[in-house]
């Protein structure tokens, strides 16, 4: 009888790109920017320059910036989106509800729930609608736009992301995987200011940064870090950190155009375990695994336009268009959410 050798295979992830992205999101931003009206005339003798109120602008707010805005004690947001996450062999659909609660003076609660179901070309698809990875919110705001200042609402922000999402033992539906698996906290600062153009009417800019840090946790068999049936090992996604800035055009009282610009970074992820199956075809040894995702940056924007019924319902219709970049593949993910403040 011959002995088996432990072989120590590394292994590297990729994941392909497109340009079809891109066009896209080029069109999107010629779109915006031509939707912008173009400065007032010149004002006369003795004719008044028009200034909007932010009392006349409704919001929803933008597709991916979140708000510094914590609301008063006692009342609550509520914003279910629901999307889908479109890649080139791959179509991911969700939804993603936004639940917060002002709990104290610049002090709000907050959660949010994830729910998806995967569509994969060369594969079987979900068995079902699965629960993803549960996110708690808290949030605390320093200050607080006031008109004439220069101050903008400023506010610190914590998540805390539960592996409550099916990330291993996935069997021969690898996209039955939801979750990760791990632990995430999210540290995030986020600002919101006021700007009026020469035709009087309001941008509302935001601007989010965040930093997320995550744990290790135990991977058997088949799994979203793309392990086989017979892994058995850890995996531990690295750090992340993102900006997101964003711009709002009231274009009436009522309709409002929107736009985000993001950029994120990645920290390499690594699997580390025992594998008898050889990702390069050889026979089936045991052999000690260590796989390392390498980083990953993207950027990408979001238009959208918003519609308000009232300063506190409204709803936003917009595509988010990640661009691809290094270790990351292109993604277009257009998405409806309904926006309700009581």
């Amino acid at each position: 009888m011959t002995s088996a050798k432990n072989e120590e295979v590394p292994v590297k992830f990729h994941h392909p790109e497109t340009r079809f992205a891109r066009r896209l999101a080029f069109v999107a931003l010629a779109w915006l920017a031509g939707s912008l009206p173009l400065p007032t005339h010149a004002l006369g003798a003795g004719e008044d320059a028009y200034q909007q109120s932010r009392q006349d602008a409704w919001w929803t707010g933008p597709m991916l910036a979140n708000t510094p805005e914590t609301g008063s004690p006692g009342h609550f947001l509520a914003e279910p989106y629901l999307y889908d996450v479109r890649t080139p062999h791959a179509s991911s659909f969700g939804s993603r509800t936004y639940l917060v609660y002002g709990l104290a003076d610049n002090f709000g609660v907050g959660i949010i729930p994830v729910f998806g179901y995967n569509r994969v070309e060369n594969g079987p698809n979900s068995s079902g609608v699965g629960l993803g990875d549960f996110t708690l919110q808290a949030q605390y705001q320093f200050t607080h736009f006031q008109d004439g200042s220069w101050v903008p609402s400023t506010a610190l922000m914590v998540q805390e992301t539960l592996p409550t999402g099916k990330y291993d033992q996935l069997g021969s539906r690898p996209a039955d995987g939801m979750g990760s698996g791990v632990y995430t906290t999210t540290l995030g600062f986020n600002a919101q200011t006021y700007l009026w153009m020469p035709n009087g009417r309001i941008l509302r800019l935001r601007l989010n940064l965040t930093a997320s840090f995550s744990s290790s946790t135990g991977v058997h068999g088949v799994s979203v870090y793309g392990t086989s049936d017979s892994f058995h090992g850890r995996a531990k996604p690295g750090n992340s950190y993102g900006i997101d800035v964003a711009a709002e055009y009231s274009l009436t009282r009522n309709w409002v155009l929107a736009m985000d610009g993001l950029y994120n970074h990645n920290g390499n992820t690594q699997v580390t375990g025992a594998d008898t199956v050889d990702p390069f075809g050889g026979p089936p040894l045991p052999r000690n695994l260590h796989m390392n995702s390498g980083t990953s940056d993207y950027w990408g924007v979001a238009p959208a336009i918003e519609y308000n019924w009232t300063p506190n319902i409204g709803v936003l219709l917009g595509t988010r268009v990640i661009f691809g970049g290094h270790h990351t593949s292109s993604s277009i993910t257009p998405a409806i959410a309904l926006n309700y403040v009581h």
